[in-house]
Parts: structure tokens; sequence; C-alpha cells
């Protein structure tokens, strides 16, 4: 078991693991046939940072992503407009689920993140389903820990 004071993002290795992690998660999802339509038509090459950035942030690491990349608003509207996608989000996750194999991370943390991804993967990013302006300004990145979401 995890030590209560120790957050998930600590857990997972800090900034060195969230880097490893979505490393790894980006060359899975680019090797799938469907999350790969995701990056077809270019992605910015510091992607795997700045969702490292993110994940960071967001499993109780320094506020990294908002200081020097953007908003939880700006974040959503990436993913918004795009319609319902529930086959690639299964399998987005998927490829989670593998890059945690990839990087040996399992156990308790590995049961968190799982839920972390699946659950980030189905609610905000698929909350604006019509249009990238359907999203409110001000939004913050939702905060992850051993016991699911915090409240705000």
């Amino acid at each position: 078991m995890v030590a209560p004071d120790v957050s998930v993002y600590e857990a997972a290795g800090g900034e060195a693991g969230m880097l490893a992690l979505a490393h790894a998660w980006h060359e899975r999802v680019l090797a799938d046939e469907v999350v790969a339509h995701a990056f077809s038509h270019g992605y910015d090459p510091h992607h795997t940072q700045r969702l490292a950035a993110y994940w960071g942030e967001a499993l109780g690491g320094p506020p990294t992503f908002t200081d020097a990349y953007g908003t939880e608003s700006d974040v959503v509207r990436m993913h918004s407009g795009n319609g319902v996608h529930e086959e690639m989000d299964d399998r987005a996750a998927a490829c989670f689920d593998a890059a945690l194999d990839d990087v040996g991370l399992d156990g308790e943390l590995r049961t968190t993140l799982h839920a972390y991804f699946a659950w980030a993967t189905r609610t905000t990013m698929a909350a604006h389903p019509d249009s990238p302006e359907d999203v409110p300004d001000g939004l913050s990145v939702p905060r992850w820990s051993w016991n699911g979401l915090v409240a705000a």
C-alpha cells in the first residue's frame, strides 16, 4: 500500500515518471489504427512534454501545465467538436493500460492511474462533442488522488 501522504504524481515517479508514461502512451496511440486518427493532422512537437505536465498537475504535482502551457479550458477545447467517439476513447484507455505496463507501474498505483485516465477520457475530454465553442472559460485542471476526484 502506498503511504497516504505521497501523491499519485510522486508515487508514479514525479516529473520523470510522467514523462516516461506520456512517451509510452503516445507511442502506443500512434501505433493504434483508430486512436492515431486523432494525430493524423499533426501535433505539437512538444506534445509528450505537455501531456506529462498536464497529467503531473492533475495527479498532485506542481502546476507546470497551467504555468507554461495553458488552462483546462484550452485542453478541453482541443478535445472538443469531434463528435462522440467511444471506440476511440476505449482504445485510448487500452493504450494507456499498455503504457502502464511499458513503464512498469502496477498494483494500487496502476489501478488509480487507470481510474483517472478512464474518468478524464470519458468525462471532461468528451463533454463537448459538438463544438469547442461550447467549452466555458475558466476551467481548472481537475485534481485526482488515491481516492479519486478531489473536490474543488
